[in-house]
């Protein structure tokens, strides 16, 4: 039974792979101090076209969000998300863990509009009583959304003027970042997005590695210590040449983004596949992640054949379920999914 449910069921792309057996008998010093690193950050700056950019590895995602958030972050201050925002719902509260409340905005098929982000800044200070109440510090959305969606260039310049206007930093989880511009629908490339953010994150574990995520302040500002706040928040390798070996791989050759790609034309198999048999979305996603409402007698008549998610129930009995593609999806799992919709 092939399974859908997330995109990071597989290990590690095997160049990867070759690359880690290759060098492991290398000796390098630990902490990320070792020449892979070194390397990796090279290519991920002159992928970036940020020459000055900070790069830090990081084990895991819920790891990088809280350590950067935490990082940027006064002690009185909260970070503004959407309320379907990873950080909102499926991260157990590491956010407020570190004493950092979230503060929800709406959501627009995943999406924070720079119309409610602007409403709600000035609702904020226009409220004579804002003083008792958790300040706002950063801003943040991810690329692509829990959703699949992801932002045009407009929009994110758009969110960027606001921000700048109020002096709060821009963080992109890019847990998917691949994904996100692999897709045909993406107008923005690897460097639009280093330009219109001031920290963001190149996903690892769930694009072609076997865990880490990179961190990238693109023009040299990262904050005071922000190493330490890596141990401290348990994201710190001390064997960081894995991470930095998997990097160093993955940007070389442009190979980051040609497995991205595998993702988003498999998708877009599933989406047809669901599409040709009447089948509804709850929601038009681009990228990796499709989500097809489906009736209970049809989840029923798919157990056992393929895995899959469950995203939301419905009033009506349904169900917004989850198929999500990777790198590493095969043809043999879409004829497997074609069989069992069939």
């Amino acid at each position: 039974m092939y399974s859908f449910t997330c995109d990071y069921t597989e290990g590690a792309h095997p160049e990867i792979l070759k690359r880690l057996a290759e060098t492991n008998f290398q000796q390098e010093p630990g902490y990320g101090e070792d020449s892979f690193c070194a390397s990796a950050k090279t290519r991920i700056r002159e992928a970036i076209g940020c020459p000055d950019a900070d790069i830090f590895f990081l084990v895991g995602g819920t790891q990088t969000n809280s350590t950067v958030i935490d990082g940027l972050l006064k002690g009185y201050q909260g970070v503004l998300a959407v309320q379907t925002g990873h950080i909102a719902v499926h991260e157990a509260g590491a956010i407020e863990f570190c004493g950092h409340k979230v503060l929800t905005l709406p959501q627009h098929q995943g999406k924070m509009d720079a119309a409610d982000l602007k409403a709600w800044l000035e609702a904020f200070y226009a409220d004579e009583t804002h003083p008792h109440m958790v300040q706002p510090g950063m801003v943040y959305i991810s690329f692509p959304t829990e959703y699949g969606t992801i932002y045009s260039r407009a929009e994110l310049e758009e969110i960027g003027a606001i921000c700048k206007q109020y002096g709060l930093p821009l963080f992109i989880d890019g847990a998917r970042l691949g994904y996100g511009l692999a897709s045909p629908a993406a107008d923005v490339s690897l460097k639009d997005i280093a330009r219109l953010c001031d920290v963001f994150y190149i996903g690892g574990t769930k694009v072609g590695a076997l865990c880490g995520e990179a961190v990238v302040f693109p023009r040299g500002n990262a904050p005071a210590h922000f190493f330490t706040h890596i141990k401290m928040h348990g994201a710190l390798l001390a064997k960081g040449r894995l991470l930095g070996i998997q990097f160093d791989t993955l940007f070389t050759n442009g190979l980051y983004l040609r497995i991205s790609d595998n993702a988003i034309r498999m998708a877009m198999r599933v989406k047809a596949l669901f599409a040709e048999k009447g089948i509804p979305f709850f929601i038009d996603s681009p990228t990796n992640q499709q989500f097809p409402i489906l009736t209970s007698s049809q989840m029923a008549a798919l157990e056992g054949k393929v895995a899959f998610e469950i995203w939301e129930r419905l009033p009506d009995g349904r169900a917004v379920t989850r198929f999500a593609t990777s790198w590493a999806t095969r043809e043999e799992a879409i004829e497997e999914l074609s069989r069992a919709l069939n």
